[in-house]
């Protein structure tokens, strides 16, 4: 059983992460692979502070779905 603080610190840095650590490496894959295209589209099309505000909610968002897996199965 994975711990449910764990995942989400991890999901936090880096989004997936704690997806991966809780069971499901797929969803953590998908997960990171958003972040990705997040860090692509924001640093090369629009280089602003709103991007950076929005990855900044999905790893909000990765956490808390990282911590409700690892907790709940």
């Amino acid at each position: 059983m994975a711990n449910a603080i764990l995942a989400a610190i991890l999901s936090l840095l880096i989004p997936g992460l704690g997806q991966a650590y809780a069971g499901d490496v797929r969803k953590g894959v998908i997960f990171f692979v958003i972040l990705l295209l997040f860090a692509i589209i924001g640093g090369l099309i629009f280089k602003s502070w709103l991007v950076w505000l929005i990855e900044l909610i999905y790893a909000i968002y990765a956490a808390y779905d990282a911590y409700q897996m690892a907790q709940y199965g």
